[in-house]
């Protein structure tokens, strides 16, 4: 090879070089993005915290109380909702304990009470017995009702559903509660 080869090779690196060089200084210049300002983004927290307990108890607040829910309530439609819950409950008169306990008779039991079934200590620090503003909140999301607790199930939306469910639950007793006034 003579050297005029490798001039010609030169070239052809230099020149690419060049042209790279180029077509990203033509890109910045086409693509140019203005400096924001104040960089990041403005985070909004709650004026009482951040606690999830909290936040939970006052969206429950804006939304009708449990009272009124249950009075106009499609206990049917609650059997439906059940369905999410099959995986880890049942809901038999003296049925067997699953991931989750029976839940025969829990509106107004006592909480973590059902023989045979190991409550997280969570659950059992709580005390008090299951009322349906306790469910609801519980069912809202349990790990805010209950921090630490082993319940792996997220919660439920709609206050309908959360009031249908608790109406058919608590018909799934000896002795049904009566619904609380509004």
């Amino acid at each position: 090879m003579d050297s005029f080869e490798w001039t010609k090779i030169a070239g052809a690196g230099l020149g690419s070089l060049l042209m790279a060089l180029l077509l990203s200084w033509l890109a910045d210049v086409t693509f140019a993005v203005a400096e924001p300002e104040q960089p990041g983004f403005e985070i909004a927290l709650l004026e009482s915290g951040d606690d999830d307990a909290s936040s939970a108890s006052e969206a429950a607040d804006e939304i009708a109380s449990i009272g009124s829910r249950l009075a106009v309530a499609d206990i049917a439609a609650g059997e439906k909702v059940f369905k999410k819950c099959v995986a880890c409950h049942t809901v038999d008169n003296g049925g067997a304990n699953k991931v989750g306990p029976n839940l025969w008779g829990v509106v107004g039991r006592t909480k973590a009470t059902k023989d045979g079934f190991k409550y997280s200590a969570v659950l059992q620090d709580i005390g008090g017995e299951w009322t349906f503003e306790d469910l609801d909140h519980f069912l809202t999301k349990p790990k805010a009702f209950a921090k630490g607790t082993t319940m792996a199930f997220a919660g439920l939306k709609k206050p309908d559903d959360r009031a249908a469910l608790i109406g058919w639950l608590n018909a799934q007793s000896d002795a049904p509660l009566a619904i609380p006034a509004e």
